[in-house]
């Protein structure tokens, strides 16, 4: 059929293209929303404790974490919750302040800064093109 044998570093390079495009199927899959829905259910599980675990940790009350976290199951997140409160007690850890505001919930926009702050960033520009074009001229006489 082939008139050439298949040198072993082709047959290598063919291998392991196809197991390196195969092993990111997983996150392909997930990103197209074609998940299976008892890997997807286990994965927010898994977040939903992770997230209920530093709310606890950062001094969060639960209900605030519900609302934050609406797209993750509540009884994933008591359940972290819950187990970061009795470590916490046991260990007798004190609460870490967070230091960045919650995130957005996955599907919505994020905000534009208010026009104070666009208004600010125009002068700023405005008062550097100034300043460069007083450098250009001085530069010249």
């Amino acid at each position: 059929m082939f008139d050439h044998p298949c040198s072993p570093l082709r047959t290598l390079l063919i291998a392991g293209s196809l197991l390196f495009s195969l092993g990111g199927c997983d996150m392909i899959q997930q990103k197209l929303g074609l998940e299976e829905p008892a890997a997807k259910a286990a994965r927010l599980e898994a977040e939903g404790q992770a997230v209920g675990g530093g709310c606890r940790q950062s001094g969060r009350a639960i209900e605030d974490c519900y609302s934050i976290y609406s797209w993750l199951p509540k009884a994933a997140i008591y359940g972290g919750w819950r187990d970061m409160d009795s470590y916490m007690r046991e260990n007798k850890l004190e609460t870490v302040e967070p230091q960045l505001p919650p995130p957005q919930p996955p599907g919505s926009r994020k905000r534009r800064p208010p026009p104070a702050a666009e208004a600010d960033s125009e002068t700023s520009a405005g008062s550097n093109a100034e300043a460069a074009t007083d450098r250009s001229s001085a530069r010249s006489h």
